[in-house]
């Protein structure tokens, strides 16, 4: 008897990745980011941590609201689609038939194959083979409104409370640095863990979410001192 033998791709894991990823870059970026512009406006110790822990409750709620939202948006569609595919299976088999043919006939198969192939697969899972093969709408990368919710605001929360840490034990008067070096340290290793996990490379991972979370926190930090200093 054949072992059977199945590859695990990236591709897998791209939903939870894509929202865990974008949740805890969020959640280092924004935090630091609002703790180094407050810091910059002379604010107290304790007012910096007020401001970062409502930082990271607030942007924790926000991600999941916003990916729950958006993800089902898809799911909406989806299952609006496979409705209608629903319903013409229903009424019209033959012109599904031929429409699943001709697509098997566009990635190269010959017509008789395509049309025995498109028959063997709808006597088996009619529905199913549509939803792959016309829709593009696969069990990978089927949208999951939940799974992603809560990856983005687990992720984000995680992501924020590293440079808090760095707030209650960086000393004061060097503040500033610390969190901004620190951060890109996160951020770098974040990206780079993203890369890996995704198949990518991890320098230019690493690269790019830093040069971006520099940016963000520099601009904070210059808008934190221009206000603190008129105020």
């Amino acid at each position: 008897m054949a072992s059977r033998h199945r590859e695990r791709h990236v591709t897998e894991r791209i939903g939870w990745l894509r929202a865990s990823v974008l949740g805890a870059n969020d959640g280092i970026v924004s935090t630091a980011s609002l703790v180094m512009g407050v810091a910059a406006a002379h604010a107290s110790s304790s007012a910096i941590l007020i401001a970062g822990m409502s930082g990271l409750v607030a942007g924790a709620m926000s991600m999941a609201a916003g990916e729950y939202v958006s993800v089902h948006s898809q799911a909406d569609s989806e299952n609006a689609e496979l409705a209608r595919e629903t319903m013409e299976l229903q009424t019209d088999v033959e012109g599904e038939r031929r429409e699943l043919a001709a697509i098997y006939v566009g990635r190269g198969l010959e017509p008789a194959l395509a049309r025995q192939v498109a028959e063997q697969l709808m006597a088996h899972d009619a529905l199913g083979a549509h939803k792959r093969d016309e829709l593009g709408i696969t069990e990978t990368l089927e949208a999951r409104p939940l799974q992603a919710a809560m990856a983005s605001a687990v992720s984000f929360a995680t992501g924020a409370a590293l440079p808090l840490v760095v707030v209650t034990l960086a000393p004061a008067s060097h503040l500033l640095p610390w969190v901004f070096v620190t951060a890109l340290v996160f951020l770098a290793a974040l990206g780079a863990l993203a890369a890996y996990a995704g198949g990518a490379n991890r320098r230019t991972g690493a690269m790019r979410i830093t040069l971006w979370g520099a940016l963000a926190m520099a601009v904070t930090t210059g808008v934190g001192m221009l206000f603190g200093g008129a105020a």
